[in-house]
C-alpha cells in the first residue's frame, strides 16, 4: 500500500517517525514523508521525501510566538486546560501558524497521490484533512510521554477553524493510536510501540567507538532549545566540570559555544548522533526534549533533565518520578548534583528497569505488521 507520513519539519517531531517509516518500507509499501519548509534533517534519512510548503521559513514562525512559549514553560506554568486558554498560548499558536501554512500542500498532495494510509505526529492533526481528502485510514504517532488523548484534543480545538474550511464541522478521530511512551510512564493509548532511536546518521568520530577510560557525561539542548534560551546550563556545567572526574561531551549541534571556558575535561563536539553517544555515555545532562529523554531511557542511562520549555517539564518530572534521574532547574545545576548523578546506584537500577521495559514492548517492525493486516487488507 502506499504510506504518508507527515510531521513537522523538526528534528524533535520529525525524528521520531522515521524508524516507523523505515519499519513500513522494509515491509514492502511504498513511503513518502511529507513535511515542509526545511527539509534537510528528511533528506538524510534515505526516504523519499516532499515538501509541502516550499518557503516555509520554520524560524520566523518559531521565533515570533516561541520566545514567550519557552519562558513561561521554563517557569513551571502548565499547559493550557481549556480552549479557550489554548487559543491564547503562544506554543499552541505557533503550531497553528505552522498548520495554517502546510495545510493546503498537504491535502493537494494526498489527492494527488491518493496514499491508502496515513501515519502522522500527533500533533500535526491537519494530516487528518490529507487522508479525509484521499479517503486513507489515518493513524496518530506519539512522539513523547507528554502527548494524551486530553492533551491532543485541546491542541486540535485550535485547529477547527481550518478543519471547518475544507467543510468539516468537527476534528475526526485517527483509525489508530501509536504510543511509544513507557508504561510505566503513563497509562498506555492506543497500541504502544517500542521507541527505537533515530537521530540522523553520519561518520562517528573515533573516540565515539570505544568506551572511555573515565565515565561519561553527555550533554545536548536539542536543536531548539540554544535558540530560545540560550546556554545557560552548559555554563553552569562548564564552570562545575573541572572538580568532576569525569569527561563531558557537548553535543551542541549548531549552537555557538565559543564564548565559552571549557575545561580540559569538557569537549565541545558540535553534532553527533546522540543513540551512539549515549553508548559509551555513563549519563546524560539535557533539556527535556521528547527525542532526547526517550533516547536517553532507551540506552538505559541516568539523566539530569534541566526543562528548557515546550513539554520539558512534564518530561522532567516523569524521568524523576521513575527515579531513574533528577529534574532541575537551570540554577540549581551544579558539582553536587552532577555527583550524584554519576554516585547514585538507585538511578543506574531504575534507568535499566526503564531500559528493559521499552526494549519488551512491540517493535516498529511487528507495528507495520499490525498496520497492514489491519488497514493494508481494506485496500483494494
Amino acid at each position: 500500500m502506499r504510506v504518508l507520513v507527515t510531521a513537522l519539519a523538526g528534528a524533535g517531531h520529525l525524528f521520531p517517525l522515521v524508524t516507523t517509516a523505515w519499519a513500513l518500507r522494509a515491509a514492502g509499501h511504498e513511503v513518502l514523508f511529507a513535511t515542509g519548509g526545511d527539509m534537510g534533517a528528511v533528506a538524510t534519512t534515505g526516504l523519499h521525501s516532499y515538501d509541502v510548503a516550499p518557503g516555509l521559513d520554520m524560524r520566523s514562525v518559531v521565533g515570533a510566538n516561541g520566545p514567550n512559549a519557552f519562558r513561561s514553560s521554563t517557569t513551571g506554568q502548565a499547559f493550557p486546560t481549556t480552549p479557550e486558554a489554548v487559543r491564547e498560548h503562544p506554543a499552541f499558536r505557533m503550531f497553528n501558524g505552522l498548520a495554517e501554512a502546510m495545510v493546503d500542500g498537504l491535502v493537494g498532495l494526498a489527492k494527488e497521490w491518493q496514499p491508502d494510509l496515513v501515519v502522522y505526529e500527533s500533533m500535526h492533526v491537519i494530516a487528518l484533512l490529507a487522508a479525509e481528502a484521499a479517503g486513507a485510514k489515518a493513524v496518530s504517532h506519539a512522539i513523547g510521554v507528554a502527548q494524551n488523548q486530553r492533551m491532543l484534543d485541546l491542541f486540535g480545538s485550535m485547529q477547527v477553524d481550518i478543519f471547518q474550511r475544507y467543510g468539516l464541522d468537527a476534528i475526526p478521530k485517527p483509525d489508530a493510536h501509536i504510543d511509544v511512551a513507557p508504561p510505566s510512564f503513563k497509562q498506555p493509548e492506543g497500541w504502544s510501540m517500542r521507541y527505537v532511536p533515530y537521530n540522523g546518521g553520519g561518520q562517528l568520530p573515533g573516540w565515539l567507538t570505544a568506551r572511555p577510560e573515565r565515565p561519561r557525561i553527555a550533554v545536548t539542548l536539542g536543536t531548539v532549545a540554544p535558540m530560545m534560551t540560550g546556554l545557560g546550563p552548559v555554563e553552569r556545567i562548564a564552570a562545575a566540570a573541572e572538580k568532576i572526574d569525569a569527561e563531558f561531551v557537548l553535543a551542541l549541534g549548531n549552537a555557538d559555544a565559543s564564548g565559552l571556558d571549557l575545561p580540559d575535561n569538557v569537549r565541545s563536539v558540535g553534532y553527533v548522533p546522540l543513540g551512539p553517544l549515549l553508548a559509551t555515555s555513563t549519563a546524560v545532562i539535557h533539556h527535556g526534549g521528547a527525542g532526547t529523554t526517550l533516547t536517553a531511557l532507551d540506552a538505559g542511562v541516568p539523566q539530569i533533565v534541566v526543562p528548557q520549555g515546550a513539554d520539558g517539564p512534564i518530561n522532567a518530572a516523569a524521568v524523576a518520578a521513575a527515579g531513574c534521574g533528577f529534574n532541575v532547574a537551570t540554577e540549581e545545576l551544579d558539582g553536587t548534583v552532577i555527583e550524584r548523578l554519576l554516585s547514585e546506584e538507585s538511578l543506574r537500577v531504575e534507568a535499566a528497569r526503564v531500559r528493559a521495559e521499552m526494549h519488551a514492548m512491540p517493535s516498529p517492525a511487528s507495528v507495520a505488521e499490525r498496520l497492514t493486516k489491519n488497514f493494508g487488507g481494506q485496500i483494494s
